[in-house]
This record gives structure tokens, C-alpha cells and sequence, in this order.
């Protein structure tokens, strides 16, 4: 078996710039919401407090995920990454009720908007900050595998968009003078973050229930193996998962019976070192099996025992 070393190591530098980012963000659309008095502002500024808090547990997770593996994780803690996308979920969720609640109200007594262009302004500036921190989120995550820089970077660029729905409302009230178009803007944003928690609740829940590899890696690894598949050398019992960035790979390699432990070490090392070269910070396990030995095919489920008779 082979490993790499805790793929999160170092990655909390862009959890911190995610944090400065939403400092910066929650000020400048703290003060447009001020200047113009405009729900849809309002509401985004909100949203942008929660960017802050889903910024702060990503880097709390970060660091529980780079920890080394030990005896209580031998694993290691890569799992902790989950956590921090589901946490970005439910708190993006808790933000569309937010603005929802606030648009209800506002429906209810709508209110002119005030200096509109000053508003516009400076959420738009909040917005540009918002992208260029979600595009090096993104790089980031997909570079190092870390689905909670991946989700932080999502949920900014929800922040993005809600921003330009936002805007988009302001300056359409201050076109036709309908009031009641702001708070409309705000509840159609609440409704598609809702959209966006839902998704990131569920790739949570899909890594803690040891979701396979995506089909792109298990064929890459079925690649190697067929490189060295023959009459001498078959396959079997594949199975992959993945925990945060970490990807955990298993095979029962068959080889004749009259191998000697050299030679068939020499090949389980070899298959490991070409499936980490293709698949990134994996842990390989291989198992060694006679190609003569019938319980050798026996032995393909994933308990043991299952194919017997149970009392």
C-alpha cells in the first residue's frame, strides 16, 4: 500500500484571501445598502456576511484536513473538507431566507430607491472583488482536489450573480420608477441560492457515503491495469472512493500460483506507482491472489463472507 503526503497542507493561504474578500465585500455593500436604502442590496450584503462565516469554518477544516494520518485516523482526516462544502450549503440557505423574509416586508411597504448611481457603484466594485477571488478559489480547488475550496469558490460566484440580479433591479426601478421591482429581484435571487445550497449540501452528503471516483478516473486507472493484463496477470474486485482531495484505490491482482513473492511484489509496486502517476494523491492497495485457486473468484465481494450462507 502507498500514500502522499495530506493534500490540504498550505491550502489555508486561500481560505484566508477568501476572508479578506468577504471583509472587503460586506463593507462596500454595507455601505451601498446605506446610500440607496435598496432591499436588493440589502440582501446581498447578507449574503456576503455568510460568505464570511463559510469562509472562516473552510479554514477551520482546512487545517483539520491537512492534519497526518494517526491511530484514531489512519486514514487521515481528509473527510473534514465535506463537512465545510455542507456547512457552505446550509448557511447559503439560511441567507435566501434572509433575503426572502426582507423582500416579503418590502413588497408589503415598498420604498423608493436613493442615489441609485452611488449604489451601483460601489456594489459593483464589491462584485469585481467577489469574481477575481472566486477564479483563484476555483483554480486552486481543482488544482490541489480540495472540494472545499471548489464550494467556496461556488458559493462567491453565487455572490457574483446575485450582485448583478441585484443591480440589474436597481437600475430598472430607477428606469420605470416601480418600486416593488427591487424586492421582486431580491426574492428571485433567494430562490436561486436556494438552488445553489441544495447542490452543495448534496456533494457533501455524496463524499461521506464514499462516493466512487468520477468515470474519468476509474477508466484511467482501468487503463494502467489493462496495460498489464494478459493470460498471466487478470484482474479484479476494483473499487475506488475518495475522502476530500484524497483518493483511495483497491484491486485483487491474480498472477500463477508458481510466482515467487519477488516477482509478484515487483508487479503490485509497479501497477501502484503507474495508477498514483495518473490518479493524484492516491493511497493504492493491491491484494495478491493465485489465478489457479477457485476461492481466489470467491472472494470478489465487498464483505468477505457475503456469499455464504448467513444462519
Amino acid at each position: 500500500m502507498t500514500t502522499t503526503a495530506a493534500p490540504s497542507t498550505g491550502l489555508g493561504r486561500f481560505a484566508w484571501l477568501s476572508i479578506a474578500a468577504a471583509v472587503a465585500t460586506i463593507t462596500l455593500k454595507t455601505a451601498a445598502w446605506y446610500v440607496t436604502g435598496s432591499v436588493g442590496l440589502l440582501s446581498d450584503a447578507l449574503e456576503s456576511g455568510v460568505n464570511l462565516v463559510a469562509a472562516i469554518f473552510t479554514l477551520l477544516m482546512l487545517s483539520v484536513a491537512a492534519r497526518p494520518p494517526d491511530e484514531e485516523h489512519p486514514h487521515g482526516h481528509g473527510k473534514a473538507e465535506y463537512f465545510a462544502c455542507g456547512a457552505e450549503g446550509l448557511l447559503v440557505l439560511l441567507a435566501a431566507a434572509g433575503i426572502a423574509w426582507a423582500a416579503v416586508g418590502r413588497l408589503r411597504s415598498p420604498q423608493p430607491i436613493a442615489d441609485a448611481p452611488l449604489g451601483v457603484a460601489i456594489s459593483t466594485l464589491a462584485s469585481g472583488v467577489n469574481f477575481a477571488v472566486a477564479r483563484v478559489l476555483l483554480r486552486a480547488g481543482r488544482r490541489y482536489h480540495s472540494i472545499a475550496l471548489e464550494a467556496d469558490a461556488h458559493h462567491l460566484m453565487t455572490d457574483v450573480w446575485t450582485s448583478v440580479g441585484v443591480l440589474v433591479g436597481i437600475v430598472a426601478v430607477a428606469l420605470t420608477g416601480w418600486a416593488r421591482l427591487d424586492p421582486i429581484i431580491a426574492l428571485a435571487v433567494a430562490v436561486q441560492i436556494v438552488w445553489t445550497g441544495v447542490k452543495l449540501i448534496r456533494r457533501s452528503a455524496m463524499g461521506l457515503l464514499d462516493t466512487a471516483l468520477p468515470a474519468v478516473e476509474q477508466e484511467a486507472v482501468r487503463t494502467v491495469l489493462q496495460r498489464h493484463a494478459g493470460p498471466e496477470v487478470q484482474f479484479h474486485a476494483l473499487r475506488t472512493r475518495q475522502a476530500g482531495a484524497r483518493r483511495f484505490v483497491s484491486v485483487h491482482v491474480l498472477v500463477p500460483g508458481n510466482w515467487t513473492v519477488r516477482r509478484g511484489h515487483a508487479l503490485l509496486e509497479q501497477l501502484e506507482a503507474e495508477v498514483r502517476a495518473v490518479i493524484p494523491h492516491a493511497t493504492v492497495l493491491t491484494h495478491l491472489e493465485a489465478l489457479e485457486d477457485p476461492a481466489s473468484f470467491e472472494d470478489q465481494a465487498l464483505d468477505r463472507g457475503s456469499h455464504e450462507e448467513q444462519p
